[in-house]
């Protein structure tokens, strides 16, 4: 029996397939983990090796996809959770070498935007967004994706794109309506 006529019985792509297939979809998709990675870390070296990790775990777990054309969303997901994690463990690594942390005065709105401050206060009420509006926020907000693309991506309906989009833009707002007051953080 030929490799063509097993995979049509089988519905198993053989080594050679798998391979090519799995070159054809990370052509097409690097640039997409780098900037899943790079949204999430915001440093260029760890998204790099988040990006270079994920695609080692896709190649290694490429057997277990079963929908080819989901390869999009299914590397975004390995992207996002192990960009996370690096994330999370950075935080750990940092809280243990911290030694204790002085008091300083509240800066004003003025200081805050002229030290680069509110773009740390920004990312940090993303990063208090829970994870489904977070991803959702990132991916259409900042990388600029459709709700269509963004759906897809997270293989969610395009409704619920919108819902928590719409979410997270409230609660993003919410945390962040005293540097507008410029009153002190609540």
């Amino acid at each position: 029996m030929d490799e063509m006529a097993s995979y049509y019985e089988t519905g198993v792509m053989l080594d050679d397939d798998l391979e090519q297939a799995f070159d054809e979809e990370i052509e097409a998709s690097c640039r997409l983990a780098f900037r899943v990675a790079y949204s999430v870390l915001r440093n260029r070296e760890d998204a790099e090796e988040v990006a270079q990790e994920a695609m080692l775990k896709a190649r290694r777990k490429l057997r277990t996809l079963r929908q080819r054309e989901r390869f999009g969303s299914w590397l975004v997901r390995i992207v996002w959770r192990l960009a996370i994690d690096r994330q999370r463990a950075d935080r750990r690594r940092e809280r243990r070498e911290q030694v204790e942390p002085t008091a300083l005065e509240e800066p004003s709105p003025e200081d805050l935007a002229a030290s680069g401050e509110l773009s740390k206060h920004l990312w940090r009420a993303i990063d208090e967004l829970s994870e489904n509006h977070r991803k959702v926020l990132i991916l259409a907000a900042i990388e600029e994706h459709d709700m269509q693309s963004v759906a897809r991506l997270l293989n969610l309906p395009a409704g619920t794109v919108k819902s928590r989009l719409h979410k997270a833009r409230k609660r993003l707002l919410e945390k962040l309506k005293w540097i507008a007051d410029g009153s002190k953080r609540r």
